[in-house]
């Protein structure tokens, strides 16, 4: 469902707990659907997913940069603990 906003995401697989994927979407059913449906070869491997956190903005610009930010090992860290 497009709402105007674009969705940064944090999936965590149902069966390797410990592993989680960033990305970004403009629309964030679909696109869990997309990851869960094998659609993307990043996350086929671990599928089932369930989205674990999604911060939603009003700006494209700043979701890119914010998840280049959650991709880099500060990001990581940042979201590793507060997220």
């Amino acid at each position: 469902m497009k709402t105007g906003f674009c969705y940064v995401y944090i999936l965590r697989s149902e069966t390797e707990t410990n592993h989680f994927y960033t990305g970004f979407t403009e629309d964030l059913e679909a696109r869990l659907v997309h990851h869960n449906s094998g659609g993307d070869p990043h996350t086929t491997k671990y599928r089932p997913w369930r989205i674990k956190t999604a911060i939603a903005f009003t700006e494209r610009a700043q979701a890119l940069a914010f998840e280049r930010y959650l991709k880099s090992p500060s990001g990581r860290a940042f979201a590793k603990k507060r997220l």
